[in-house]
């Protein structure tokens, strides 16, 4: 059985009307003498067994029946109502009915007649009526009924409130000359009220929850947006009556949902880039055109620096118009930063009484007609403003939007803030990494040099990429590059850390492999300090954080005079060769395991370089990209590096114009090119001796005849103190053979080569001592001296400047 809610049992005909209940035709005695089919139906008698019966038979008497026994008084129309009665089905069951009578007049035996329907169905009849009347008269939804041709028929209370006119001075109307100017906005249906009605008129299909857009007559001048449903009208007999319309007015809704959905826009545009100029671009992109006509940001100029306002505040402080928004129809040519001159924002300045200054003055947002201006304001400081014109807008700004405002601003401040905290780090880290590598890198006889150091353009900050260039004792040049795990302040200072470890530690002329060991002691010491002394878990996680865990390196050493270059890796990329006919080669290294892993030994490769070779130091920034592997960008490079006619700095920026040419990448990159060079047969003399006293005589004496080949004169007497005293230790204190040698590059070097491990220590004697002055005197006489160890012994050597002639 249907549900009488259901839309095929909607029947708004009376309980009590004719053609639908239970009718009894009674005489002047209440006797039965008429019954219905219906009545049949209800209570179960059939007319033979009822006609000629009393009416108490199947009907009870109402509580307050009247003297004649027919129920409750007459209405207007002649007939009685009485709600509550019982009647008495035939199988005995009671049943609870509502009763209507009318009396009958004329010469028949029928005095009356009596409706019976069951008390239930009257009252969900009521009920339906009852809601009838709350559409027509108290429901916020907009009803109207139009006939077949379309013309204005019937509307409740809330359509009339909408039109501003009572219903009789619409009536007849079209739709469409209520609403001229309105349009339907939802996609894939027509635009205009006359094209959606004939459509649902001549198929019957019901059309639901149409946006429409317009002026609401008795608002004019402000678009509401409304939802609309259509459906067709028709009879019991199905022919067409017409249309009914209802409409939900759902601006507010719509213009919060609106405005929700520009809050989500800027939380997913605005402030990714961590850039102030671009966060500041972006929150103008997103206000126009959705939320305003145009729309700037006026900033002080210290915060594009990373550095807050001034604590006076903006008022005191250069504002300075970093983005510009144009309205429709102006210059479209990009932000603000399109205008700048000189690669800074132009300043700009708020005369007293714009709403701008006011914002500046007092901190709050300010409102004139259709300018609204709002402070960027974040952590208790003032970093500008945003201005919000409307004035291509008939409406200016309401409540809602000013809120609105303010959110978009208070977001865009936090993102700015964000931004100039980043801009600040990133400035001190790019400054102390700046620092911490090499200013510049001097000349050398062994090798011409050329090097590149481009820092990261990711939100993840500068790296740990280093690289350094530093000479050796005997002409020889020690080359490195590093790279630290890691990004940040803590990467920078840990690269520092080994920078000028590694200096220090080249100078000790220690072999390639035996440094990087010296700095996997360093990298792992930093890894046990971080631990927590305490043992607590948290406070050990805390100063893992604070340092870098590890670092990949490249050490090579090149000598000018051999033309032996000898290298060794940690866990870092082998170098890229080129010979000098500009075929490209790659050196194959011992790997190595990068430093701060510990327990595993590092080897070293010795190999003979031709003169005018080419090698390239790198780190895997340069090579390493997200559309390609490692693999590729070597090739790419040593593509590059072929070209035997560029200089080294031109082949320097097209490796980074090559391989860098996408611009952000996330890691820095350290590049170090360095072309090899021969130390020339005339400016080296070495001889040979036996350890024995008469060396002494003869190394001093062809030492002061080269000296005087050369044109330094003025150095015979000292060359020849040095010689003799560095010649008289290997005798007392080593073995033969020994070997001297003389170098003349930028300085005058003298080395004394033995078999001994042992080294001179510098010392003070007493003035009593016979000995132990000789090398105070050397040192005295030298720039520079030291020891260097080699597999066959050991090599003392010192450095002379040569005359200012040289």
């Amino acid at each position: 059985m249907s549900s009488p809610n259901t839309a095929g049992s909607a029947d708004f005909r009376g309980p009590l009307n004719v053609t639908r209940a239970a009718i009894a035709v009674l005489d002047a005695q209440n006797t039965v003498v008429g019954w219905s089919s219906d009545a049949e139906t209800l209570l179960g008698w059939a007319p033979r067994e009822i006609i000629g019966r009393p009416l108490d038979t199947f009907l009870s008497l109402p509580a307050t029946a009247e003297p004649d026994g027919t129920g409750a008084a007459a209405r207007t129309d002649g007939t009685r109502r009485s709600d509550a009665r019982l009647a008495v089905h035939r199988d005995g069951h009671r049943i609870q009915v509502a009763t209507a009578t009318c009396p009958l007049t004329g010469s028949g035996t029928g005095a009356q007649v009596i409706a019976v329907a069951e008390l239930r169905v009257m009252r969900q009849w009521e009920s339906r009526l009852a809601m009838l009347q709350g559409l027509a008269t108290q429901s916020p939804i907009g009803l109207a009924i139009y006939g077949t041709d379309l013309r204005l028929t019937w509307s409740n209370s809330a359509y009339e409130r909408e039109i501003g006119r009572p219903l009789e001075e619409y009536l007849g109307k079209r739709a469409d000359e209520l609403y001229a100017t309105g349009r339907f906005v939802t996609k894939g249906y027509p635009e205009t009220l006359d094209a959606v009605m004939h459509h649902v008129l001549d198929t019957g299909e019901p059309i639901l929850d149409l946006h429409f857009r317009g002026e609401q007559p008795s608002d004019p001048g402000k678009d509401h947006l409304w939802s609309c449903s259509y459906y067709r009208l028709t009879d019991e007999d199905g022919n067409v009556l017409g249309i009914c319309e209802d409409a939900f007015d759902i601006t507010d809704r719509y213009e919060a949902q609106r405005r929700l959905d520009l809050l989500v826009k800027a939380g997913r545009s605005v402030g990714g880039a961590l850039d102030v100029v671009r966060t500041a671009e972006e929150i103008a992109e997103v206000a126009v055109p959705d939320f305003a006509d145009s729309a700037t940001v006026d900033l002080v100029e210290a915060v594009l620096d990373g550095e807050l306002p001034a604590a006076g505040g903006a008022p005191k402080a250069s504002l300075v118009r970093i983005a510009s928004r144009p309205a429709a129809g102006e210059e479209r040519g990009g932000p603000g930063r399109a205008r700048w001159a000189g690669g800074r924002p132009a300043a700009v300045v708020h005369p007293p009484g714009t709403p701008q200054h006011r914002v500046l003055a007092s901190g709050g947002l300010a409102l004139d007609g259709d300018t609204l201006a709002v402070p960027l304001r974040a952590g208790g400081s003032l970093f500008g403003l945003i201005t919000f014109v409307r004035a291509d807008r008939a409406v200016a700004f309401d409540n809602g939007e000013v809120a609105l405002a303010d959110e978009l601003a208070a977001r865009a401040a936090v993102s700015i803030d964000n931004a100039r905290r980043f801009t600040r780090e990133r400035t001190a880290a790019l400054t102390l990494q700046q620092q911490l590598l090499p200013r510049h890198v001097p000349r050398h006889s062994a090798v011409d040099v050329a090097h590149r150091y481009l820092p990261t353009d990711d939100v993840t900050g500068v790296g740990g990429d280093w690289f350094d260039v530093v000479p050796l004792s005997g002409t020889r040049v020690g080359l490195v590059v590093g790279d630290v795990v890691g990004h940040g302040l803590h990467a920078a200072a840990t690269m520092g850390r080994l920078r000028t470890t590694f200096s220090a530690l080249a100078q000790l002329d220690l072999a390639p492999d035996e440094l990087l060991k010296r700095l996997d002691d360093l990298v792992g010491q930093s890894g046990e300090d971080a631990e927590s002394p305490d043992g607590a878990p948290e406070a050990a996680a805390l100063s893992r954080d604070d340092v870098a865990t590890g670092a990949t390196c490249l050490y090579a050493v090149y000598d000018p005079v051999s033309r032996r270059c000898v290298m060794a890796r940690a866990g870092h990329l082998p170098p890229v060769m080129v010979d000098p006919d500009g075929r490209v080669g790659h050196i194959e290294l011992p790997a190595g395991p990068p430093l701060g892993l510990g327990g595993l030994p590092f080897e070293s490769a010795e190999f003979e370089l031709p003169v005018g070779s080419l090698l390239a130091l790198f780190t895997d920034g340069l090579v390493e990209s997200r559309d390609h592997d490692i693999e590729h960008g070597i090739r790419r490079l040593g593509r590059v590096l072929s070209d035997r006619t560029a200089s080294l700095e031109d082949l320097c920026d097209r490796a980074v114009a090559d391989l860098r040419a996408r611009g952000a990448t996330a890691d820095d990159t350290a590049l170090l090119l360095v072309r090899t060079r021969e130390l020339e047969a005339g400016r080296i003399a070495e001889w040979e001796f036996p350890a024995e006293p008469a060396t002494v005589g003869r190394a001093r004496e062809l030492a002061a005849e080269q000296v005087a080949e050369w044109g330094f004169e003025e150095l015979s007497f000292s060359v020849q103190l040095i010689v003799s005293e560095l010649v008289t230790n290997v005798i007392k204190h080593a073995g033969g053979p020994l070997r001297l040698r003389l170098i003349r590059d930028r300085r005058l070097l003298c080395e004394v080569a033995d078999t001994g491990h042992t080294s001179p220590h510098l010392r003070h004697s007493a003035a009593d001592d016979e000995g132990g002055r000789g090398l105070f005197i050397v040192a005295q006489l030298v720039q520079r001296w030291g020891t260097r160890y080699t597999e066959s012994g050991k090599t003392i050597w010192t450095e002379q400047p040569l005359p200012s002639n040289e």
